[in-house]
This record gives structure tokens, sequence and C-alpha cells, in this order.
């Protein structure tokens, strides 16, 4: 990935927080853990982790909700020609660091 494209998904990661921060109700904690943009530039994946665990489904249809007004705000905020489509996924890795902590 080029110096370009590192600096393009650090800044949609850093403005899906944002974005996330101001929306997002108070039932759960979301947190964007990171964002991976495809080979093709057209899809950026937002990764997120969510607590507590029993709120991930929920939350992650709160985001799919908001998926046109994120790229909405992408839009105003980010420089990104084409800007690509934004999907949000749960962090599974995220997960099974947790559930790592938690054993030892």
């Amino acid at each position: 990935m080029s110096r370009h494209d590192e600096r393009a998904v650090e800044a949609v990661a850093h403005e899906a927080a944002q974005f996330i921060a101001r929306e997002a109700g108070s039932g759960s904690l979301i947190t964007v853990t990171r964002a991976l943009l495809s080979g093709s530039h057209e899809r950026i994946t937002v990764y997120v982790s969510v607590f507590p665990d029993d709120k991930a489904r929920a939350a992650l249809a709160f985001l799919e909700r908001q998926r046109e007004a994120f790229s909405e705000h992408l839009k105003s905020h980010v420089r990104i020609h084409p800007m690509p489509r934004v999907d949000f996924e749960l962090d599974v890795g995220e997960l099974n660091r947790r559930r790592l902590d938690e054993l030892t």
C-alpha cells in the first residue's frame, strides 16, 4: 500500500471514530480498531470492537443504517477520489485478544 493510501485509510478510521462517538447512543461503547482498503480501492472496511459483547449485533445494525450518513460525512472531511464504499465489520482479532487476556 502506498503512503497516500495509508494516509487515506488513517483519515477514514479517524473520521469513523469521530462520527461514531457523535452519533452512537450510550447503550454500548463502539471503538474503531482499524480500517482496510481493498486492492481495487472500491471498498474500505472499518473494523470496530463493541463493549459489552452482547450489544455487537445491535451496534453493527446501527452502523449499517448510518452508512450513507457516514459516507456523506467522509465526502466533506476527507479527500479520496473516487470515494470507496464503506463497510463496517466486527474486529474478531480484538475479540480473540480480549478472550486471551481473560484466560491469563
